[in-house]
């Protein structure tokens, strides 16, 4: 559904959509109790208290004070209710802040302080430097006069690293003073929360411009809780307000998950209320018969002749609520009590602490402790996960010639060295590619030192390479970048962007050289992406080998590459790029398909290898959790080759001959099949044997195992300890999780980027680590660690504490009153039997 938003008039807007007031809150005044009373009795066990409390109301059939068993009930339903208050008013709180916070606004041509739940769809609003921005924008204005601004998008997606965001072509130049009376409408889709995607045109009135369609992306917004830094002020148009931004809509109350434990509560509640029942019934038949035989004759017992219709019920309710203390009351009390503490036991773990980051262990959900010492699958990241993410730069091969093969280190190859310092012509186009072939944006430090902001640690690891190698990235004034190599400056005007995505898997940029005015494409990017689109004639042999041995090596490897535009050619393309970039249906795969048009006839440069490094105690604690039962399963974007070098070196897999990896592969579905039955077949095989067997698995043939052969792929995840899956995309980590939970096997899932989320939220107990791909992951866990070392103590010792004591608390509260209720039965029996022999003297 599309959305028109007309700026700067604020009658066209203001019935269409909501306001900007935030609301976090999960109740109100009115629905509180019903709503939290429901949440409540959802659980078997408390309908199960509700109703014996219900039936000590009759005097008729209680033999205690109903206050006995109403006052625990009240108190823990108090309990509850007190918590969920106290957290949904802290959730007020945050909302008032947030929404009483003062903004400038454009009002009837006037710019006027107003409270943030007062802007409107279509309002003017003028952001300062390290102002959090209050609902999504469009850029209009910027105080850059190149139209560019930065912002932190830290409380958005966990990155820390400062982003671009630059104005439509259609706002450049226009005056500051002229800002505040621009009208237009913006043609945008409804709310989603898609962060990284904006798909959008932008149509301003004359005198702005004469009604030319300006497309917008995502590079044209700052969304709600971003903050502008670096940037004096920036003005834009509000598109999407309150909970309809991309962050409201992506807010929400996680579901509460269902542990092991309680679930088998809820089933012995159950089985124990069946038993009940026969129990109730035998017991009420036998009463009844002998109320009826011999009950009537005895003189200590006054029974009317004749009693009311419901007289048959009294006594088997009667026994009912003498069998009641088989499932006792203080369960409840106690088991969450004890789960509450076993959590903080988790946050005061000095143990668990990152020495190099001062990042404590977190507990975020309280509720599943007990579920970490029962997991059977642990299912892993890779990059960041069980590696530092600290790339550096080890390896390269230019235009056939090898540079850090013996070293081990290309920085200080003598070699490479020479050849940068002669001037080499392939050398140099390397290090260009290197230096601006990506997203970084120089700063400079107070000491005068270049800081490099990047949005990807390769990205950073390639241009510091460049410039240790004295090709230095200095400066990038809006479109101009600007490098230096041997004291002279160069520079190059960026003309377009095309941008990484997961699909294309490389990036590149169109430039001109300010000096000659020669265009020219640089990209980089996956091998697979790359190497087929070389210029034909070039042999492409030798840098597939050096992809080969460096993948060998457990490095990541991009190759780069460029090619000479003419002026005619651009401008051709540059006509069906901005088409493509104007659709509002399918613009991704629209531009996607444009850019397919240039990145073609490339000439190979060369290949890059980049470390990145295990994290300390990686392989001790996979090989500990796993002589503990616990199956692993790798999930990770990278290349089959870098996964398969890490898993051997973390003891994640066994080499040669103590194990086996099977490989499944193909394009097609019939290629896929066969390849699936011939591991599972070799998997039925080697069951007996004393081998430990993996299988390797990527996104592709990922994606037809799961469409098509669903259920091969599902025995085989039975019957497989240890599975590496490459090229996965963050919704197929997902339908993993979800493939092992409907096998009813209890899972874990860990990671440390935005990618990782969705796997962590599928997963029963999902642990995020804060490292350098943000805090998304942690914020979304239920458990959040500094390194992935800290999850051997947090199994092992905290989850199998906590399940243990969990477990003998409520199976030691059931076992006594079943106890206690089978005495009291036997007691029952004796003392009728006592009144027949009464009765016979």
């Amino acid at each position: 559904m599309k959305r028109y938003v007309y700026i700067n008039d604020e009658e066209s807007s203001h019935d269409l959509y909501c306001d900007n007031r935030i609301s976090n809150r999960k109740y109100t005044l009115l629905n509180f109790l019903p709503k939290n009373l429901w949440e409540q009795f959802s659980r078997l066990m408390n309908q199960y208290f509700l109703l014996i409390a219900c039936l000590q109301l009759w005097p008729l059939i209680t033999p205690v004070n109903p206050a006995s068993t109403w006052g625990p009930l009240i108190f823990i339903f108090f309990v509850s209710a007190t918590k969920e208050a106290s957290d949904d008013y802290n959730r007020y709180i945050s909302d008032k802040k947030a929404n009483e916070k003062e903004v400038w606004v454009v009002r009837q041509g006037i710019r006027k302080l107003v409270r943030a739940q007062n802007i409107q769809v279509g309002n003017i609003l003028w952001i300062r430097e390290n102002d959090e921005v209050p609902c999504d924008l469009v850029l209009l204005g910027t105080s850059d006069p190149q139209g560019v601004c930065y912002i932190e998008t830290a409380a958005l997606d966990g990155e820390t690293d400062l982003k671009t965001r630059i104005l439509p072509p259609a706002c450049m130049g226009i005056d500051y003073e002229l800002l505040h009376k621009i009208k237009g409408v913006i043609e945008c889709p409804g709310p989603d929360r898609d962060i990284r995607r904006f798909d959008a045109n932008l149509r301003l009135f004359p005198p702005f411009l004469d009604n030319d369609l300006c497309p917008l992306t995502i590079k044209n917004t700052i969304l709600q809780s971003c903050y502008l830094r670096n940037t004096e002020w920036a003005c834009g148009v509000a598109v999407y307000t309150g909970n309809e931004t991309k962050l409201g809509m992506s807010r929400g109350i996680p579901k509460p998950k269902l542990t092991a434990v309680d679930a088998v509560i809820d089933k012995l509640t159950g089985a124990i209320f069946v038993f009940q029942i026969v129990v109730v019934i035998v017991l009420g038949i036998a009463g009844n018969v002998w109320k009826d035989t011999e009950a009537r004759r005895q003189w200590y017992v006054h029974y009317p002749m004749e009693g009311p219709w419901f007289e048959l019920l009294v006594i088997p309710l009667r026994f009912e609520l003498l069998c009641s203390i088989m499932i006792p009351i203080s369960i409840k009390v106690s088991l969450d009590l004890v789960k509450s503490l076993y959590a903080k036991f988790i946050d005061w773990d000095y143990k668990m602490i990152d020495r190099e980051t001062g990042t404590p262990s977190h507990a975020a959900n309280t509720a599943i402790s007990e579920d970490l010492g029962q997991v059977e699958y642990i299912l892993t990241d890779k990059t960041g996960t069980l590696t530092e993410n600290k790339m550096i730069f080890r390896r390269c091969c230019i235009n056939g010639v090898f540079y850090g093969s013996e070293s081990g280190d290309a920085l200080k190859d003598v070699e490479l060295v020479d050849a940068v310092s002669s001037g080499s012509a392939d050398v140099v186009r390397f290090l260009t590619v290197m230096a601006i072939c990506n997203t970084v944006i120089p700063m400079k430090s107070k000491t005068g030192d270049i800081l490099y902001k990047a949005q990807s640690q390769d990205e950073d690891a390639l241009v510091r390479a460049a410039a240790q190698l004295h090709l230095v990235f200095f400066n990038k004034n809006a479109n101009i970048l600007e490098i230096t190599f041997n004291a002279s400056t160069i520079q190059y005007e960026v003309l377009e962007t095309l941008e990484f995505t997961s699909d294309r898997k490389k990036m590149s940029v169109i430039v001109k050289d300010c000096q000659n005015g020669r265009i020219h494409l640089f990209s980089k990017g996956a091998d697979e992406a790359i190497l087929p689109d070389a210029c034909s004639g070039q042999k492409t042999r030798v840098f597939i080998e050096a992809v080969e041995q460096y993948t060998q090596l457990g490095l990541r490897t991009l190759c780069l590459a460029c090619r000479e535009l003419n002026e005619d050619e651009y401008r051709e393309w540059s006509f069906l790029f901005k088409e493509a970039s104007s659709n509002l249906v399918d613009r991704e795969w629209r531009i996607a398909e444009v850019c397919q048009m240039l990145e073609h006839d490339l000439e190979i440069l060369g290949v890059t290898a980049i470390e990145d490094r295990l994290q300390d105690g990686v392989p001790e604690t996979i090989e500990t959790l796993r002589k503990a039962g616990i199956n692993f399963w790798m999930l990770t974007g990278d290349k089959q080759n870098t996964a398969i070098q890490i898993a051997l070196s973390c003891n994640f897999i066994s080499p040669e001959p103590k194990g086996q990896l099977l490989s499944i592969d193909g394009k097609t579905e019939a290629e896929v099949h066969r390849s699936l039955e011939r591991v599972l077949l070799t998997m039925r095989i080697t069951m007996s044997e004393p081998k430990d067997v993996a299988f390797v698995i990527d996104g592709w043939a990922l994606e037809i195992a799961l469409k098509y052969y669903r259920n091969a792929f599902t025995e085989l995840a039975i019957l497989t300890r240890t599975a590496i899956c490459c090229r996965v995309t963050p919704s197929q980590k997902a339908q993993l999780v979800e493939l092992l939970k409907s096998c009813e096997y209890r899972t874990l899932a860990i990671g440390d980027g935005g990618n990782d989320v969705r796997m962590i939220q599928q997963a029963d107990i999902g642990v995020g680590i804060s490292g350098r791909e943000g805090l998304q992951a942690a914020r979304a866990a239920d458990y959040s660690i500094g390194k992935f070392r800290f999850l051997k103590r947090l199994i092992l010792v905290h989850g199998r504490y906590s399940y243990n004591r969990t477990a003998f608390l409520s199976q030691y509260s059931f076992y006594k009153s079943l106890l206690l209720c089978f005495i009291q039965i036997l007691c029952l029996w004796n003392q009728s039997f006592q009144f027949f022999q009464l009765d016979g003297l």
